[in-house]
């Protein structure tokens, strides 16, 4: 079934990498000939300060105390939400890629069952269809925006989904002690250069990963990194581990995009209230 996306892809890029017609390839010779040259490739070498060295990295917005400035609306544009694996386009989702970075997801065989079985009662089972908060990773690439407040100290993260609000410490303070059931963890932060790495523990096993059965359990442990790659981009990873469900850590990957439009803001969806429309219109 996958295959059919990726020889779409072929091809693409065959049609792309076909040889430039002979009309094409007569107009470069006689600029060649003419002596057209393509203009040099302009360099801010002269303009450097003596012993500088150039960077092609871009700017990005920093704090008071020089980290890297994550403040903002943002909203990934993947299809993660619906199945972090390559998948064909069917009724309920589109296609997509995925986003596992490293290889099929290494479930258990108990588990890979489990998963299969999650995906035949996608309909009814998934937590969100019971408008559970998505949990962590998966709230971070749920098909509506979230907000990121910088200060010192902590990181505040407000999400659209269901007024769902989440805290990432950067005080140097440890999680608590003993094991606590929560939808969204809890997210002990530090900075690496310019990477912001979050430690989060401390889950109950009742979200899923995605749209397509794929879960966890409470012993789930989430390294997220969020890399600022320029103003208006983030580069955000997760590496998941469970022991109880996993044979070994996996990775994801997606973009995270800035919104810019004017008096953009986050709006209301609580879709428990839905439920009540028929008896409060």
């Amino acid at each position: 079934m996958i295959k059919s996306v990726y020889a779409g892809q072929a091809k693409l890029t065959g049609r792309l990498n076909r040889p430039a017609p002979l009309f094409t390839m007569g107009l470069i010779a006689a600029g060649l000939l003419l002596g057209c040259q393509p203009p040099a490739p302009t360099s801010n070498a002269g303009n450097a300060a003596p012993g500088s060295q150039t960077t092609a990295t871009p700017a990005i917005p920093r704090t008071a105390d020089g980290k890297p400035d994550l403040s903002g609306f943002w909203q990934t544009l993947s299809t993660a939400e619906w199945d972090l694996e390559a998948h064909n386009a069917r009724k309920d989702a589109p296609a997509g890629l995925g986003v596992v970075t490293d290889g099929p997801i290494p479930y258990q065989d108990w588990a890979l069952a489990k998963k299969k079985e999650n995906f035949e009662k996608r309909a009814t089972e998934d937590p969100q269809t019971k408008c559970y908060q998505p949990g962590v990773p998966r709230v971070t690439y749920t098909p509506f925006p979230f907000q990121i407040l910088q200060s010192e100290n902590e990181l505040t993260l407000r999400y659209e989904y269901a007024h769902t609000l989440r805290t990432i410490y950067t005080n140097g303070t440890q999680h608590p002690p003993g094991h606590i059931d929560w939808y969204q963890g809890d997210s002990r932060g530090h900075w690496e250069g310019d990477t912001l790495v979050v430690d989060i523990n401390d889950f109950n096993d009742l979200t899923w990963f995605d749209r397509a059965g794929n879960f966890h359990s409470d012993e789930l442990h989430v390294i997220e990194r969020y890399t600022l790659q320029d103003a208006d981009h983030i580069q955000y990873q997760a590496t998941i581990e469970d022991p109880k469900v996993f044979t070994k850590p996996w990775n994801i990957e997606v973009t995270l995009y800035k919104h810019k439009e004017k008096g953009f803001q986050l709006l209301e969806y609580e879709c428990y209230t839905f439920d009540y429309e028929q008896f409060y219109p």
